[in-house]
């Protein structure tokens, strides 16, 4: 079972939680084996830190972002930031379109 502090009055007494650290907004698991309880601290994950939709979307991003890697839709490897300006200053872009001329 995992439960979230919400108060300074719940789960332990404020001893207990001086020492062990834990602050309100912490989770905390308790394992029950027989008569004996354990607490121990449940770390956040990546999981935790976002909302279903938010994590929908930082999934499609990372998807789309690794289909460029795969398709070779990438920018050049810069061994020093010299090589990237001077890139950059002469123009040179890499897997770009050509733009159509409009036909009239």
């Amino acid at each position: 079972m995992t439960f979230t502090v919400k108060t300074k009055s719940d789960t332990l007494p404020a001893k207990v939680r001086e020492q062990a650290g834990i602050k309100i907004g912490d989770m905390l698991e308790f394992k029950v084996s027989g008569s004996m309880v354990t607490i121990i601290p449940k770390l956040p994950t990546a999981d935790d830190e976002y909302t279903t939709d938010q994590r929908a979307v930082v999934d499609a991003q990372l998807a789309e972002g690794l289909e460029d890697i795969r398709k070779g839709r990438v920018s050049p490897k810069f061994d020093t930031v010299d090589e990237m300006l001077a890139s950059l200053k002469a123009g040179h872009k890499t897997g770009t379109r050509q733009k159509k001329p409009r036909s009239r």
